[in-house]
């Protein structure tokens, strides 16, 4: 549908029909236009199709203003970022007007006296639906005018118009953002007289400025964020505003390793090209569990959380770390667990310690949480290793392998076939990719990284995989023997 240039051509086309549709009845309509034709609503949002988005349907359909209440790394800025998808995709208003004025219902002095001068030859511009969401970090020190805005001085001097005179306004956010979705990141920061100024916004629709009989019925969308557990570490929502939003929707982190592997895999930058590396189901699976078993532990503060950043970005350190020794050595790049202790720069910033772990420290802390997600993926394939007795066996008998983690692939399976049926074993972890070496190298350490989580044998920086040797009967006995004549 070509695009109208001035009221006229609007008035007699259809585009006058939705005219007295609010921003919220415009949300409402696209969105059972979306449901019926059971279109994707929001794409790339994992594991919230039987909670929080229901809810979010539900807050729509009631032309509700929504807060999003989460820990970190729980989507709830990019889940207000795609509220644009159910947007006309234009919608027209008044040339030249800061607050998108409707032409056929403006809301300023200055669009009114337009209208009034040029009647159907008022210029009109239409406006992208991109441009219609319009985004604000809350800090302590944003004011009431930046928000809502304030008489301008220098423009009523220019004009020589009183002070109190509407176009001598300097508009804030909230009206520049009319008929727009408006989204107010970490709410608690925003001090609380500025949230005192939401109130009219969110109960009457309309704002005040300086007191001034100047009174705008804005149509907007609002969206907050906030962080549940911040309310009294930084600030707080006071009451009042908390009453007059309308729904109250809680996010929450993945529920399942497959649904975290899903998000990681859309987020984390892996695709390097032609020589991208492979990276083994298990070694997802790992860097999974790790912010799972980070959430659980008791070292850390479960009041900040564990942001689903952690595995992507340990992720893409894992490939990093791979793709590093292939081109050393020259050969195919596949990541292994190792790399994963690699990784820890992208983990150890993203904790928050309790006192316990204060004292640990952050390294050896996310060292202890990367080897007990190796030990649970690994009783998924393997279970409690009954199974693996004759590599266990040859440990035993005091044998010890030390592999470093730039080593080649060839060395790399020199010294792992020297452990009986190990190589074998691998064949239980269904590998399928390039590079069959680098894979069944890959697939040996995870057996033997999996056995020293469990404890069936040891490892540490100067030995390598180790452990000691067991006691035969006539050791044991011996050994009475001396402790018994030396307490005689």
């Amino acid at each position: 549908m070509p695009l109208s240039k001035n009221l006229g051509e609007l008035k007699r086309s259809n585009w006058s029909e939705a005219a007295n549709r609010t921003i919220k009845d415009e949300l409402r309509e696209n969105l059972i236009r979306k449901l019926k034709n059971n279109e994707v609503l929001f794409p790339g949002i994992v594991g919230y199709d039987d909670s929080v988005i229901p809810e979010i349907i539900s807050a729509i359909l009631s032309r509700h203003n929504i807060i999003f209440l989460g820990l970190r790394g729980q989507a709830k800025s990019r889940i207000m970022r795609q509220m644009i998808d159910l947007l006309d995709e234009w919608i027209p208003a008044v040339a030249g007007c800061e607050i998108n004025d409707h032409p056929t219902r403006p809301l300023c002095r200055q669009c009114r006296e337009t209208i009034e001068q040029l009647g159907d030859d008022t210029p009109v511009r239409f406006i992208h639906r991109s441009a219609r969401f319009v985004e604000k970090l809350s800090t302590p020190d944003v004011t009431i005018a930046d928000m809502i805005g304030d008489v301008d001085p220098i423009k009523a001097a220019r004009t020589g118009l009183q002070l109190s005179d509407e176009l001598t306004i300097h508009y804030g956010l909230v009206p520049r953002a009319n008929r727009c979705i408006f989204a107010i990141n970490e709410l608690p920061d925003l001090a609380g007289k500025v949230q005192v100024g939401l109130f009219n916004v969110l109960q009457e629709g309309d704002i005040q400025i300086k007191g001034y009989p100047i009174r705008l019925k804005l149509d907007i969308m609002m969206l907050f964020s906030a962080n549940p557990e911040d309310y009294t570490a930084r600030g707080k929502i006071i009451t009042p505003l908390k009453d007059r939003i309308g729904s109250e929707i809680h996010t929450h982190y993945p529920a399942t390793i497959e649904e975290a592997i899903q998000i990681t895999k859309q987020e984390a930058w892996t695709d390097r090209g032609s020589k991208s590396p492979v990276v083994p189901l298990f070694v997802r699976e790992i860097v999974e569990e790790v912010a799972f078993q980070a959430r659980k532990d008791k070292r850390i503060d479960k009041k900040s959380g564990v942001s689903q950043r952690l595995p992507i970005t340990c992720l893409e350190n894992v490939v990093s770390n791979a793709e590093r020794r292939a081109i050393l050595n020259e050969e195919n790049p596949v990541a292994r667990v190792t790399d994963v202790f690699q990784a820890l720069p992208s983990i150890t910033g993203k904790i928050e310690l309790e006192y316990e772990g204060e004292l640990r420290g952050a390294e050896q802390v996310s060292r202890d949480i990367i080897r007990c997600a190796i030990g649970q993926t690994f009783m998924k394939y393997f279970g409690p290793a009954e199974e693996l007795g004759e590599i266990i066996q040859w440990f035993e008998n005091g044998g010890t392998l030390r592999v470093k983690h730039t080593a080649c692939v060839s060395d790399c399976l020199a010294d792992f076939q020297r452990v009986p049926t190990l190589a074998q074993k691998v064949s239980l972890l269904g590998l399928d990719g390039h590079g069959e070496k680098e894979l069944l190298v890959a697939g040996c350490e995870f057996i033997l990284e999996g056995l020293c989580a469990q404890k069936k044998i040891s490892r540490s920086e100067d030995k390598g995989f180790y452990t000691a040797m067991k006691k035969t009967q006539e050791q044991i006995f011996q050994g009475y023997d001396r402790a018994k004549k030396h307490y005689n």
